[in-house]
């Protein structure tokens, strides 16, 4: 059985608080990671700090709405561990079929 990275995500967003913490978080995610690479590669004096801050509201939000959600477990990062994970038993599982044809 495949596992499908789209519906795990689906599946563990489904409080609408949940998806409303991530949207607000998101927004902040990207927008430290603009100040950092604006502050890298243009040469602005933004604060490095500040981005950190940012950086870390964005993922106490996540966190957050994964714990309203019920499923703390479930945050991006074990989800692409279990996709990864599950697509490398299923290629060794190809591989070992093909060798034995």
């Amino acid at each position: 059985m495949r596992f499908s990275l789209i519906k795990a995500i689906k599946n563990t967003h489904r409080h609408p608080a949940n998806r409303i913490l991530h949207a607000i978080g998101l927004m902040l995610y990207f927008l430290a990671v603009l100040m950092i690479l604006t502050g890298y590669f243009m040469d602005k004096s933004a604060n490095p700090f500040n981005s950190l801050i940012l950086l870390g509201v964005a993922i106490a939000l996540f966190l957050l709405g994964h714990r309203i959600e019920g499923n703390l477990g479930a945050t991006t990062w074990v989800i692409l561990f279990k996709y990864l994970r599950a697509n490398i038993e299923n290629r060794k599982k190809e591989n070992t079929r093909h060798e034995r044809n």
